[in-house]
């Protein structure tokens, strides 16, 4: 009995003198695969031509993730052209112009007013006011025109973010550039991209911004249409 407690508490004692991980060891979180910081990725130093291009693809669709992020908030304007879109009813799916005043015409659901709603609070809406006559109606509101037309100017300038479109002339791409700040110590000027459209629709339409400003070229400098984005690479070497 005696040897038994012995050992128990020789036992005890070694576990107490053993060393022990560090607590950020024993408890460290694996970061998110879908969070990526610009700069974590601008950090990266490619080496061969083909790294380069693959990052600055990563970059680019970085750059337009964080846009259709800003597009989350959102708030309706008039003159927003909107597809409304109710799940299996499409004899109420309908395509309206959000009016002066705010409101659109909607059946069943009569006059609503979706000015300064996000579009989650428009599709709340239409849904709580259809909910009288559907059963647990599913509402899509999908933005098809802006009111207000902005362009977005991202990547390595001193100024990133949205743009609005003078009402009466264009905006070509190095007055949006010069409008977003300039370009920063890293940019890459003549790789510059405009990226236009969406889905199977897009098109990257490349400026070399040196054709413009040391060899007077104005016909490189290309009007920008509403949505466009003009990305600005880093310059890798």
């Amino acid at each position: 009995m005696k040897s038994g407690v012995l050992f128990l508490l020789s036992l005890f004692l070694f576990a107490a003198c053993a060393p022990q991980r560090p607590a950020a060891y024993q408890h460290a979180a694996s970061p998110s695969a879908s969070a990526v910081a610009p700069e974590t990725l601008a950090a990266e130093k490619p080496e061969t031509p083909q790294q380069q291009a693959s990052l600055e693809q990563r970059l680019i669709q970085n750059a337009l993730d964080l846009k259709n992020q800003g597009k989350l908030n959102y708030k309706l304007h008039p003159g927003d052209l909107i597809e409304v879109t109710v799940f299996k009813e499409a004899d109420m799916n309908r395509t309206a112009r959000i009016s002066g005043n705010g409101t659109i015409t909607f059946p069943l659901a009569g006059s609503l007013q979706l000015g300064d709603l996000s579009v989650p609070d428009a599709e709340a809406l239409l849904a709580e006011k259809l909910s009288e006559f559907l059963v647990k109606p599913q509402v899509t509101v999908l933005i098809k025109e802006y009111s207000n037309k902005q362009i977005y100017v991202l990547g390595e300038v001193k100024k990133p973010g949205s743009i609005e479109i003078p009402a009466e002339r264009h905006l070509t791409v190095l007055e949006a550039i010069t409008l977003a700040g300039g370009f920063t110590d890293l940019a890459a000027p003549d790789r510059t991209k405009v990226l236009r459209g969406a889905g199977n629709a897009s098109q990257t339409i490349q400026v070399e911004v040196n054709r413009i400003t040391k060899q007077g070229d104005k016909s490189a400098d290309i009007p920008l249409e509403p949505n466009d984005t003009v990305y600005v690479p880093q310059s890798f070497f």
